[in-house]
């Protein structure tokens, strides 16, 4: 015991009576606490040694300590992004893109000019659409009409369908006699012939022969997504889907050390969007161990459940589609993509063997499925302490809702979709505007003790900006205010929101007892602010600017403008 005594007072410096010295100190600014608001911080090594007002720190200012004064800006604990595609996200600035929510005629006036850019046979790759705003389900002989002879692919605003011209069949090989893949749909006109639009897995038929990009694109694209995410005080995040080509990407950026967040990622358990086979367990823990990095942990697991609950009806429901006009139609209730005996067999395993899961549920019946299987998990191992999480949950049962509590299960909210945007009317026209009343039920699922993590889909939606999703999840309107709200039963309030990027996102990840607050012996993941946002009328709160992101002490992204003040 006296060794252990010794060990101890040596270890922290009070045997030889010294005090440790900061590399870093920020003072002068507004510091958010678990019990209210500092003026400074003092930071060793990554780790927060005082928090306080100036004189908590100046013990630990020494002739080698940086301090920066903040000039009164408000310090937030960093941010967590829980469902981000960064490396499809940066592939974006490689393709043909055009404005969410475009008409008919502009989507087509923008594919035409790539064309005129691109040499013959050379694919257009790019996004997104969504049926309501091109006048209704789209056509393959519209991209015909611009693009004859250059094979077009373009994912819809879910990333669930994609529309292609008939180059494009024609090179995947999908004619009329070709059968829907499993869990994918291939629509059709009443001759069988495929209109073009691809649901799901059918859409991974096209994918498949799309010339892939090159490691260095690769490297480059997700090197660019991880910049716009430090930008906006992202700290740490999940790849939700990270495919073999994401694997190398966040490798070779961590062993340059451009990689700067703390990144879980999610290996595909069905393939069937990318393209390739099932990984079994053992090739899972290959994965994990070969590619994991100090900062890069690929220990999730993705399962899809279901797909949208737009105009193609894949989203899993307990009830049928309101526009469904025949009940006994086999698409009625949408469609849930995994077998029950199937996926809690495979959750009940990956849970044993150290791997969370994220499944993705939009429809209320995919959620229960989930739950169930998370539930099977628990029964068989006892808690692992894996948090599963159900991604998404755009329609959930208050009986499930009550019982993810009780399983440990986390539901991981979509904040970008829970406000009017362009992918709202061909929701509220498939389901109706009596369930729309509960869209995305964040407050029901805090009021019954669960835990709730946001995530942003990205680059399903078009920005990774935290605090519009912050400003929404209380306003649920539009950023900036607006007539229509959406979900309006389920606002929460300004701690609850940023409690959900912060603290209750550190412990789904494994992280609480290193980060998501501002406390002494946290790491010093922190951002920088140009406004305080609890001091802002709420509709201003998506106007936040980060002038300063700071990952264990490290400054890895500063506004080359306006950012805080002097440095000593």
């Amino acid at each position: 015991m006296r060794c252990l005594i010794v060990l101890i007072a040596l270890y922290t410096g009070a045997a030889a009576g010294v005090q440790p010295e900061a590399d870093l100190i920020l003072q002068g600014g507004e510091l958010k606490t678990p019990t209210g608001w500092a003026q400074a911080v003092a930071i060793q090594r990554g780790v927060m040694l005082a928090v306080g007002d100036e004189a908590a720190v100046q013990p630990y200012k020494g002739a080698a300590t940086r301090t920066i004064d903040l000039h009164g800006a408000a310090v937030l604990p960093g941010l967590h992004d829980m469902h981000v595609h960064p490396l499809l996200a940066g592939q974006t600035q490689l393709q043909c893109t055009f404005r969410q929510g475009s008409a008919l005629q502009a989507v087509l006036d923008a594919i035409k000019e790539c064309v005129a850019k691109r040499a013959k046979g050379e694919w257009i790759v790019g996004g997104q659409w969504d049926s309501a705003s091109l006048g209704g389900t789209p056509d393959r002989q519209s991209l015909d009409a611009v693009a004859p002879d250059n094979p077009v692919a373009l994912t819809d605003i879910s990333l669930h369908g994609l529309w292609v011209n008939s180059k494009a069949l024609q090179l995947a090989g999908i004619g009329a006699q070709t059968a829907n893949p499993a869990g994918g749909v291939i629509e059709r006109r009443a001759t069988g012939e495929p209109t073009g639009v691809l649901r799901e897995a059918a859409g991974g038929l096209v994918r498949n022969v799309i010339p892939p990009y090159t490691p260095e694109q690769n490297a480059k694209a997700l090197a660019w997504s991880l910049q716009q995410m430090l930008s906006f005080g992202i700290t740490s995040f999940t790849d939700a889907l990270a495919d073999d080509s994401s694997l190398l990407a966040y490798a070779a950026l961590s062993d340059q050390g451009v990689l700067k967040q703390r990144v879980r990622a999610c290996l595909a358990w069905s393939r069937s969007l990318l393209g390739g086979a099932e990984h079994a367990p053992f090739d899972y823990i290959g994965l994990r161990n070969l590619y994991a990095r100090e900062r890069f942990k690929p220990d999730c697991i993705k399962i899809l459940l279901d797909g949208v609950p737009t105009d193609g009806h894949t989203a899993a429901m307990l009830e049928p589609y309101v526009d469904v006009k025949d009940p006994s139609d086999a698409r009625a209730r949408g469609i849930l993509m995994v077998p029950a005996n199937v996926l809690n067999r495979t959750v009940t395993e990956l849970d044993a063997k150290g791997f969370v899961v994220k499944m993705h549920a939009a429809g209320d019946a995919a959620v229960h499925a989930g739950l169930d299987a998370i539930a099977a998990a628990r029964k068989a191992n006892g808690f692992s302490g894996q948090l599963h999480e159900v991604a998404h949950n755009s329609f959930v049962a208050m009986s499930d809702i009550r019982r993810a509590r009780g399983i440990m299960a986390t539901f991981e909210m979509s904040p970008y979709i829970w406000y009017p945007n362009p992918i709202i009317p061909d929701i509220v026209k498939a389901v109706g505007a009596e369930r729309m009343k509960r869209w995305t039920p964040v407050k029901d699922a805090i009021d019954a003790g669960a835990l709730v993590v946001p995530g942003s889909d990205w680059s399903v939606v078009p920005s990774v900006n935290p605090w519009i999703a912050i400003e929404t999840l209380v306003t649920r309107q539009q950023p900036g205010g607006g007539s229509e709200t959406l979900g309006e039963s389920e606002r929460i309030s300004l701690d609850q929101a940023i409690d959900l990027f912060t603290v209750n996102s550190a412990r789904a990840t494994g992280d609480r007892t290193r980060l998501g607050t501002i406390e002494r012996g946290m790491l010093a993941d922190l951002v920088v602010l140009d406004r305080n946002p609890f001091k802002i009328p709420i509709a201003q709160v998506h106007e936040t600017s980060v002038t300063m992101t700071l990952i264990n002490g490290e400054i890895v992204y500063q506004r080359a403008s306006g950012s805080p003040g002097s440095v000593h």
